[in-house]
C-alpha cells in the first residue's frame, strides 16, 4: 500500500539491501546507503536477432531448392557418388520448411521488437 503525503500516492519499493520500504524514485537506501542498481526490462529479442533469422531462414530454404535441382533427375549434372532418393523425398522439403518456419519467426520477432 503506498503512503499519502500531502494527498499525493507515492509508490514504494523495498530495498535489495535491508529490505526496507523506500520511495521508488531513490537510487540509494536511506536506511542502508547502498546503491540500488536500476534494472529494466526488455522483450529480450532485438530488431538485428529478427533479421538474421530471416536471413538464415533465407538461406535455408535456398539450400533446399540448390540441392532439389542437383539431386534430381531434371538436372544435366551427374553426381559422382550415388543420391538416395529420400534426400529429394523427405530431407529437402523439412530443410525448406524449417527455412520458412525460421524466416517467419524472424519477421514475427522483428515486428516485435
Amino acid at each position: 500500500m503506498s503512503p499519502l503525503v500531502q494527498g499525493v500516492h507515492i509508490e514504494e519499493r523495498n530495498c535489495p539491501f535491508c529490505g526496507k520500504s523506500i520511495p521508488s524514485k531513490l537510487y540509494n537506501c536511506p536506511h542502508c546507503r547502498e546503491a540500488i542498481p536500476n534494472v529494466k526490462v526488455s522483450s529480450g529479442f532485438s530488431s538485428a536477432e529478427g533479421s538474421k533469422k530471416f536471413q538464415r531462414g533465407l538461406l535455408y530454404m535456398l539450400m533446399a531448392g540448390v540441392i532439389y535441382y542437383f539431386t534430381s533427375s531434371s538436372s544435366p549434372w551427374q553426381s559422382p557418388i550415388p543420391i538416395p532418393s529420400f534426400v529429394n523425398q523427405y530431407l529437402t522439403p523439412l530443410l525448406f520448411l524449417g527455412g520458412a518456419g525460421m524466416a517467419l519467426y524472424g519477421l514475427v520477432i522483428k515486428m516485435r521488437s
